[in-house]
């Protein structure tokens, strides 16, 4: 053993402000949507779309790049396939794509104006992007099963409001909190 060896120096790199914790906050939040969504009653037709709720609120909280939107809606609808409840569960891929970016362009838009410290920005977003996933996925459905045009107008698109309202709802109220708990070693800004 030399004993004269010199002691190796611990370097320590602080963390840069645009680190990797929105993929720490993305990855927990989307589990909890999936676990939810899994476990969630169907009443009377409607349930929350919880996944739509937590990537809406990942969106709203981190502002991702569009291409990282379009990544978080893609393992948003990956995920979805095992525990969907519907006909045709391939389709969570393409509508989760779609409600995450336009969750994103939203809040790109928003912010462009001086709209990016507005209260109800969670809420609008959350029921707009559950609109367009919800949209695009009974469209698709409507294809695949061979619905008529009535059907997906008069029944289907209603049910999508309804749980855009929902995951509005969702997405407002849950926003604050995930904030509080984001930026806790931030200074709770």
């Amino acid at each position: 053993m030399n004993e004269n060896k010199p002691v190796p120096q611990l370097i320590e790199i602080e963390p840069m402000q645009d680190g990797y914790r929105w993929v720490a906050i993305t990855a927990m939040l989307l589990a909890i949507g999936i676990i939810l969504h899994t476990v969630s009653p169907n009443v009377g037709g409607v349930t929350p779309n919880w996944t739509i709720a937590m990537y809406s609120i990942v969106i709203n909280l981190t502002r991702p790049k569009l291409s990282q939107a379009i990544g978080i809606g893609f393992i948003a609808g990956l995920t979805l396939v095992p525990s969907s409840k519907s006909a045709f569960p391939l389709g969570n891929v393409a509508s989760e794509v779609a409600g995450a970016t336009v969750c994103c362009l939203l809040i790109k838009a928003m912010f462009a104006v001086g709209m990016g410290d507005w209260k109800l920005r969670p809420l609008v977003t959350g029921f707009l992007a559950t609109c367009a996933s919800g949209g695009l996925f009974t469209f698709i459905l409507k294809i695949v099963l061979g619905l008529p045009l009535h059907v997906w107008i008069y029944a289907m698109l209603p049910v999508v409001a309804i749980i855009g309202v929902l995951n509005g709802l969702i997405t407002f109220f849950l926003f604050a909190p995930v904030r509080r708990l984001f930026f806790v070693q931030e200074g709770g800004k």
